[in-house]
């Protein structure tokens, strides 16, 4: 059974091992040791990369029989010693985001009442599934800055973090936040004195090193509420992106960081003013050219107004409404939402006897498009062609 280095030391980076056993498997090489400092998939954390015995290393994972394996892209020979070496800024990122998981967990306990039940740390930005009192899946922003404010202030103190394998008797007196999940070989991480509970991961020796912890969304996941977050150099890089695009849009709109939110906010506002103008101009121009149109009549002398209108569903849809406030009127619009696809609202006047939901569902279906409503309208999709054929279904 390997030896796993790094639950001794976390910081160890280069080793020497004995390969005890090299399997060739779909293309790369499964290498167990006698020892490693290779941390394996396990807990949310990923593996680590770096080098072994001059072959690159492509996963590490735990097998079936509970010991390590390393997936590599050379082969080694079975007795050989060779040197490790581990990818210490992708280790001590997962060191970091580990640590900050634990951290954020035990804010959410003490305050909230949260239990979490899964970490998962990805190439961008970690999470943990926490299982909230009474089944709510959301936090106030509110709430969200007490859990940070907390953390942080834990990792401003510097507190430290300490792991180890305990004894039966000691592991029954411990106030861990949460039972472990094996009943053997337990390790314990411990964050400054309010944050104990099992894990096999790896992290730093004191909460400093994690720098910063700022959490960037809360959302429902599966039932639970899904915490994502970002510790040490990944949320530097975050806060660097955001103070850049944050200076350079201010910049952008000559106003200030302070005031962006509002400026935005107020520009949003006049550009929901232009469009009702635009759309309600639009409307109203079309309702005019169809007004003014010689129309033609059916042989009960119905007006019958059948036009494409460059727009969307909403705009049709208006202009029919103004249009069947005149008697005597048979609306047939169509909008062109993209090649070859259209938006249709059929609609008539009050006093006029043609059932739209009809008319446009045996227009439709011939063409493959769909349709349907009242009598007196109705809405549909389909090709562009729709509408001719409709016209010609109240003149034949």
């Amino acid at each position: 059974m390997t030896e796993r280095l790094y639950y001794d030391d976390a910081y160890l980076t280069e080793f020497d091992a004995v390969v005890t056993e090299c399997v060739a498997a779909d293309g790369r090489y499964l290498v167990r040791l006698d020892r490693s400092a290779f941390y394996p998939t396990s807990g949310g954390q990923p593996y680590d990369m770096g080098t072994l015995g001059g072959a690159n290393i492509l996963d590490v994972y735990v097998g079936e029989d509970h010991d390590v394996y390393h997936a590599v892209d050379a082969p080694l020979k079975v007795g050989e010693r060779v040197h490790g070496k581990i990818d210490w800024p992708r280790r001590f990122d997962h060191m970091q985001q580990h640590a900050g998981d634990h951290m954020i967990a035990s804010a959410l306990w003490r305050l909230l009442g949260g239990v979490t039940i899964g970490l998962h740390i990805s190439h961008d930005v970690s999470t943990i599934d926490v299982a909230m009192p009474e089944g709510v899946t959301r936090i106030s922003s509110e709430d969200i800055r007490r859990v940070e404010a907390d953390v942080n202030e834990r990792i401003q103190r510097d507190v430290p973090v300490k792991c180890w394998f305990p004894e039966a008797e000691e592991l029954k007196s411990l106030p861990l936040r949460k039972p472990p999940t094996v009943s053997e070989h337990v390790r314990i991480v411990a964050i400054g004195e309010d944050e104990m509970v099992a894990c096999g991961g790896t992290h730093p020796s004191t909460a400093g090193q994690l720098g910063l912890v700022k959490i960037v969304g809360v959302a429902p996941a599966r039932g639970k509420m899904r915490v994502s977050f970002l510790a040490g150099q990944r949320a530097l890089a975050d806060y660097q992106s955001v103070y850049d695009i944050a200076h350079t849009t201010a910049a952008q709109l000559s106003t200030s960081v302070e005031n962006l939110a509002a400026h935005v906010a107020a520009m949003q506002e006049a550009l929901k003013r232009a469009k009702f103008e635009l759309n309600r101009l639009r409307r109203d121009s079309a309702v005019n050219e169809i007004q003014h149109s010689d129309l033609p009549l059916t042989d009960k002398g119905v007006r019958v107004a059948a036009r494409m209108l460059a727009g969307d569903a909403n705009l049709i849809k208006d202009v029919a409404s103004q249009l069947i406030k005149q008697d005597n009127m048979a609306v047939l619009l169509g909008a062109e939402v993209e090649p070859g696809q259209a938006v249709f609202v059929f609609a008539r006047s009050q006093n006029v006897d043609i059932h739209m939901g009809q008319l446009l569902s045996r227009a439709a279906k011939p063409l493959g498009g769909k349709g349907g409503g009242r009598p007196d309208f109705a809405q549909g999709g389909g090709a562009p062609a729709i509408l001719e054929a409709a016209k010609g279904l109240l003149f034949n």
